[in-house]
């Protein structure tokens, strides 16, 4: 029994780290193709600063601890050439559907707030960091409708398809 609770503590740490790998390298190729946007002047798109507390004073190095108090907000925010606001949420998976609950709560108020006032609102979809998808938000957040079930595969959304080229995801 031990050596099975261990078997399944080691699986949960592995999947751990493999999800954290991969939300870093989902965030630095997004990273680039915003910075590609930025030099080209087509938009200023920045990642949403994850809300912390800190624990405890900072050490002599300036570091200290801190914890992430919610994840309330879409990952990126920014403005498009023209003026125009543009807010997403930014999502991988390693499997073969994304469900609807990968959004928040909060968040799916905040981006239907930002929709209602103009903004571009979309959720940025990696498969496998395979396939790439700009899925808007009003097809996203009514995917019952869309796709009769709260989950997307990438047959769903191959009209959102974006090209990722050169280390830069097109999606603007």
């Amino acid at each position: 029994m031990a050596d099975v609770m261990d078997a399944q503590h080691y699986r949960a740490i592995v999947i751990g780290r493999q999800n954290k790998a991969a939300g870093e390298e989902w965030e630095r190729i997004l990273e680039a193709s915003c910075q590609h946007y930025r030099l080209t002047g087509e938009a200023e798109i920045e990642k949403t600063p994850e809300p912390i507390k800190q624990l405890g004073p900072k050490n002599r190095q300036g570091k200290f601890t801190a914890c992430y108090t919610k994840k309330a907000q879409p990952d990126y925010k920014g403005t498009l050439k023209g003026g125009r606001s543009v807010v997403f949420e930014a999502k991988h998976t390693a499997s073969d559907r994304l469900q609807q609950s990968a959004v928040t709560p909060d968040q799916e108020k905040r981006l239907n707030r930002h929709m209602a006032l103009g903004a571009e609102c979309f959720v940025m979809v990696s498969f496998g960091f395979r396939e790439f998808f700009k899925v808007p938000w009003a097809t996203f957040r009514a995917m019952k409708e869309h796709y009769g079930r709260k989950y997307i595969t990438p047959e769903d959304v191959q009209e959102y398809k974006v090209r990722y080229i050169g280390g830069v995801l097109h999606f603007l």
